[in-house]
């Protein structure tokens, strides 16, 4: 499945029955939501039904189209079935119970709704809410794919924006040059991450260096009356500001991702659980700002469509067994230098981690999940 993105160019008056479509789709969903929390034994077939009870009820609720009633019903069944898988896989602490929605952003249509022009360049919104035609602003040809390709079309609002995404049914396909050249990666904090060759990616650090023009805007926001435009006008600066930040550690990860994937044809990395690291207060800050997750994720996307081999490992002892002889030589993490007092190597930590992270790769012990099998 490919996305395509564009900004929308448009009146207020459709931006506001935009955000009135957006308002309509998080209704549904908060209401099914109830319908299941109210009866036992509600399916998701049962939540479909009821779209077409809430759009006979409420006249709001049958301006918007019935597949975006259905993708709202979706959107409660989701949290819903997650909430069960949760709980039957027996998941320590929080199981992820549903909750209501109150800041929704977006509204998403399916094959019916919508009209495109065949220029590709404009596309307009058939049903009662009003949207009407928008303009979109891009460089992507979404008119070169035919409309039954088209399975999915999304309307976002941003801190920046509204913006439409076309979600087509294709396959890419990359040829894969083969570089027979194996890597292990250990992210970090000092370094973005270290390989097994010693190479290292420098750690951007983006929301540090905004950290200070974030501060300057915060407080120009917390000095304006509630409900005045100008504490409208600072709350999106702030918003806007954050969004820069999102899309540089974004652009970073995915570009980091695509060049290491590129150049190997297998990549270990340890399988970390962020979310039980970022508990420690003083690195939680740092470790968000790396965005470690995002990353990873991006690997395995294209490890996926490089069709090479993703490893996961155990991350237990990476950084203490030594990658040369294998003695245990224990270290804190202020101690960023490897010295193995049996065989006298000396790394950096970070680099005898990722050697370590490849050499248990290769040895299939310690695996916890691999994406492509390695080709014999």
């Amino acid at each position: 499945m490919l996305t395509y993105e564009y900004k929308l160019s448009g009146s207020k008056a459709q931006y506001a029955a935009i955000d009135e479509a957006i308002r309509v789709c998080q209704f549904i969903r908060n209401k099914c939501l109830r319908l299941w929390m109210d009866q036992r034994g509600v399916g998701n077939n049962d939540l479909q039904k009821y779209c077409a009870v809430l759009a006979h009820d409420y006249p709001f609720a049958n301006r918007l189209n019935s597949t975006a009633r259905q993708v709202a019903a979706d959107r409660a069944w989701s949290a819903i079935s997650r909430f069960y898988a949760n709980c039957k896989a027996h998941q320590p602490g929080k199981k992820g119970y549903p909750r209501f929605q109150h800041d929704s952003r977006s509204v998403e249509y399916k094959t019916s709704g919508w009209k495109l022009a065949p220029d590709g360049r404009h596309i307009t919104f058939t049903d009662g809410c009003g949207i009407g035609r928008l303009r979109l602003v891009g460089t992507r040809n979404i008119e070169t794919f035919p409309i039954k390709q088209i399975k999915r079309v999304r309307l976002i609002r941003r801190a920046d924006g509204y913006f439409c995404q076309f979600a087509i049914q294709a396959e890419r396909v990359v040829e894969h040059a083969p570089t027979g050249a194996i890597t292990g990666i250990d992210v970090g904090l000092n370094a973005y991450y270290t390989d097994s060759n010693g190479n290292t990616v420098e750690n951007p650090r983006y929301y540090r260096k905004a950290e200070k023009r974030l501060k300057h805007l915060q407080r120009r926001l917390s000095r304006k009356n509630k409900g005045s435009k100008n504490r409208m006008k600072a709350r999106k600066a702030v918003a806007k500001a954050h969004l820069k930040v999102q899309r540089q550690r974004e652009d970073f990860a995915r570009k980091q991702a695509n060049a290491l994937v590129t150049s190997h044809d297998l990549i270990a990395y340890e399988d970390l659980k962020i979310p039980n690291m970022v508990r420690n207060r003083h690195l939680a800050k740092s470790i968000n700002d790396a965005a470690w997750g995002r990353f990873l994720a991006w690997v395995n996307t294209y490890g996926a469509i490089h069709a090479i081999a993703v490893i996961k490992v155990v991350p237990k002892f990476t950084s203490q067994d030594c990658s040369g002889c294998g003695t245990r030589v224990k270290k804190s993490l202020s101690v960023r230098t490897h010295v193995c007092p049996s065989c006298s190597l000396i790394l950096d930590r970070d680099h005898n981690a990722a050697r370590n992270i490849v050499d248990k790769a290769l040895s299939t012990v310690g695996h916890t999940g691999t994406d492509v099998p390695v080709s014999a």
